[in-house]
This record gives structure tokens, sequence and C-alpha cells, in this order.
């Protein structure tokens, strides 16, 4: 069932639950009404004949009546009281009304024989099949009681007539329900029918690109708001995505061309001299050492893409502590760490990953070089910086893209993969990165993170000296 006819039905039973309460409650308190005013009836009428002792023929029942003094809904015969006096022994006397043999009960008797003047006793009895209202009410000093009822068949008319009504009245308010409900059903799930079909348009085109109309500013409208949102990002990771496989097919198509080109040479080996057999050798080994390196690098980037890492609290010159540690082992370099004392929120991994970068980054550039790399860290912006050949001001904005080389870096290993995945962590840390010429020659390049990220300090802020990490 599709949302229109649920929350059509949804309102309709709304609807109808509040009308039969009303309804009932209002049955209940006409009802009580009614009674209570037959019961005022037969009160008057026994105190009227104890104060006159007089017949009852000119009381006529005196029930619900209309403006013109008809009773009940204005057709019924009147009915007048019925009137008794009941001795001491417990016999009666027809005073007035029809005469019909009325039952004296137990309370009845004791009242006539010793009941004090004014003494009473209320009840519903049936005669015949017809239902009473009696009062029977005591005289006191020895002179019995008397005894009064009228029907009830002229409230019981009067009652269903009520009835009659209220259902009528619950059924006009359960259709206007309905109704109502289906108008308003129509009008909220509109926007919904439309946000559904165009999400089905896109889906079906494969149009990520498109965007659902936004009217008003209802939950809808942000719903509306969202999705395109969410179009825009698929659009754009589809983008990213479709430009990741296209470089990454091209420069892996390079060591491919070389190693097919070689292994058919190798078909030739032994006609090869030793010198040229060595060469060719060397040469699979770099271009299959390359490929390597390569297909590491873009699994390395599809795990920097990852949001699956939780967070926790980082301590950054933690970080980039280890990460010094494993590229002098690798490399013998030493580093040189000047880092304050703070500590963001992020996933310590990908900050692993895209410090081991920077610095390999910078060992690569400045693989000659006897000055030590330096790292510095201050409030969430980490900098490293090398003594190589510097950066121009024209590749500063794009060292950072996919398979981008500097005309430094051509006859360099690497994938050209590594500042793209510095990059991809620190947007996903709110940051942003950097590159430029060091004063005095070489390059400095880093990223930040955002300073909402960074976590209050267990001491003050105070730049830590100097350490050397190898």
């Amino acid at each position: 069932m599709s949302l229109r006819p649920r929350f059509t039905l949804a309102f309709t039973a709304v609807g109808a639950l509040v009308a039969v309460l009303v309804g009932v409650l209002s049955f209940r308190a006409a009802s009580d009404r009614v009674v209570d005013g037959a019961n005022r009836t037969v009160r008057l009428v026994a105190l009227a004949v104890a104060e006159e002792q007089d017949t009852a023929q000119a009381l006529p029942y005196a029930g619900t009546r209309d403006s013109d003094g008809h009773p009940g809904t204005g057709d019924e015969a009147e009915q007048p009281a019925i009137v008794r006096a009941v001795a001491t022994d417990g016999t009666t006397t027809h005073l007035g009304g029809p005469d019909v043999a009325l039952p004296v009960s137990d309370t009845g008797r004791a009242l006539a024989a010793s009941g004090a003047a004014g003494q009473e006793e209320a009840t519903m009895i049936e005669v015949g099949g017809d239902t009473y209202c009696q009062l029977t009410i005591a005289l006191g000093e020895g002179r019995g009681a008397l005894q009064a009822a009228i029907p009830l068949e002229p409230t019981r008319d009067v009652l269903v007539g009520i009835a009659q009504e209220i259902a009528g009245a619950v059924l006009a308010v359960v259709l206007a329900a309905a109704g109502a409900g289906w108008l308003l059903a129509r009008r909220i799930t509109r926007p919904l029918v439309r946000l559904a079909g165009a999400a089905e348009e896109i889906s079906a085109d494969d149009h990520a690109d498109r965007e659902v109309p936004v009217d008003g500013r209802d939950e809808v409208a942000r719903l509306s708001a969202s999705f395109n949102t969410m179009l825009r990002r698929l659009a754009a990771s589809r983008a990213a995505r479709e430009r990741l496989v296209q470089d990454a097919a091209h420069e892996v198509r390079n060591p491919l061309t070389s190693l097919t080109t070689n292994a058919s040479v190798l078909r030739y080996v032994t006609e090869l001299s030793p010198d040229d057999r060595d060469r060719l050798l060397d040469d699979v080994e770099d271009e299959t050492r390359e490929l390597g390196h390569l297909v590491d690098e873009l699994i390395g980037l599809a795990l920097s893409r990852s949001r699956d890492e939780a967070e926790e609290p980082v301590e950054l010159a933690e970080v980039a502590g280890r990460a010094a540690q494993r590229l002098h082992r690798r490399t013998g370099r030493i580093v040189l760490l000047d880092a304050d004392d703070r500590v963001v929120r992020g996933r310590r991994q990908a900050l692993d990953r895209a410090v081991s970068n920077l610095l390999e980054n910078a060992a690569k550039f400045d693989g000659d070089g006897e000055d030590p790399i330096e790292v510095h860290i201050r409030r969430g912006a980490i900098t490293v910086s090398d003594r190589g050949p510097g950066i121009d001001a024209a590749d500063a904005e794009r060292v950072f893209d996919r398979f981008h080389r500097t005309d430094t870096a051509h006859g360099l290993p690497g994938s050209g993969l590594g500042l793209a995945i510095v990059r991809d962590v620190a947007q996903a840390h709110g940051g942003t990165v950097f590159a430029r010429t060091r004063s005095g020659g070489g390059a400095a390049v880093g990223f930040t993170v955002a300073p909402s990220r960074l976590l209050p300090a267990t001491e003050p802020d105070v730049a830590a000296a100097p350490q050397e990490r190898g």
C-alpha cells in the first residue's frame, strides 16, 4: 500500500476514534441528564402528594419536553405519575395515575413502618416488561409512606432519538475525516511522489548530475535538498573515480609496454651479449618494481578515501615520530622533529600514511642531501622541509594532483600518488594542503586539520625542543 492510502486511512481512523469518543460521552451525558430529570420529576410528585395528600391526576409526567411543552420528540402521549400510599403493614392504596401494581421492596416496607419523615428510596423496577423510575418516601410518625413512579418509555424514546442523531453526526464526521484525510494525504505526498519520480528517472537514466526541484522549506524540501547534495557528491565521486581509472591506465601502460617489449627481447637472450643481457634484466626489474609500487599507491589512495576507520584522539608528534623512525630504517636519513603537544580527533592510520608520504617525498627529492629532514607541527599544521631542488610557483598547486610530476621528478622513482593521498587525508579531516619553496633552498610541503578537531591540550601549548629521530 502506498503512502497516500495509508495517510488517508490514518486520518480517517483518528477522526472516527475522536467522533466515536465524543459521541459516547455526549450520549452518556444526555442519558444522565434525562434520567436525572425523571428522578426529579418523581420526587416532585411524591413531595407534592405528601404535602397535599391529594391525587396525582393533576401531575402528569413532566419529563424532557420541547419548547412547546410536548414530551420527548413531540409525538408521545403524556404519561401521568403513578402514586400509591404504603401503610405501615406494607399494604398499598392507589391514589392516582394508571393502576399498576408496583411492588414494595423490603426497604420500602421499613420506611413505611418506622422511617423518619423525608427518608426515601429510589429504584428502577420492571413491571409487565415496562421500566419505571420509582421513589418511596417515608411520611414519619406512623403515617406510612408514599410511593410514586413514572414510566421510562418516553425517556427511552428520547434517548433513542439522541442516539440516532449522535450516530448520524459520527458518520458525518467520519466521512468528513476521510475526505479531509485524502486531501491532506494528497497534499503531503505530492512532493514525495515528485521526489520519488525524479529519483527513479535519475536512477534509470544514470544521470547523477541531475537535481530534483526543491519547493518550500518543509521537511520534504529539506529531503530534496539533501538528495541533491547526495547526487552532487555521487557525481563528484564518479568523476574522480573515472579520472583515477584513466590516469592509472595511462601510468600503468608505460611499464606494461616496457615489460612486453623486454619479454619479447628475452626470446633472443642467448644471442645477447652479457652486458646487454644484464641491462635487459635490470630494466625488467626496475619496471616490475615501479609497477608494484604503483599498485601499492593505488591501493593506498583507495584506502585513504575510506571512512571505515574510527576516529580517536591522535597525538601528531607521536605519529610523526613513528614515521620518522621508519624512514630512517629504510634510508638512513635523519629527521628533526619540532612539535607541540596538541592532540587532534582523527583517523590514526590515515594521518600516519599522510605524514609518511610527506617524509618519503622529501627523501626522494633530496636523495643526495646530507642535511636532516625537518618536521614542524604547530596547532594541527604539519610541515615537512627538505633541501632539495624546491618547487616552482607554477607547480605549487598541481603537486597534489594524481600522477602529476614536476620537471625535477622525471627519472625519480614513485607513482605520483603520494601527495594526492596527503590531500585526501587532509580533506577528510577538514584541512588543506600547501607546498612552497623553502627559504634558503628546498621545499616545505604539508597539510593542516580543521581547528575544530584540535582537542584541549593537557599542558600549556609550549613548543617542544627539536628532537632527532633516527
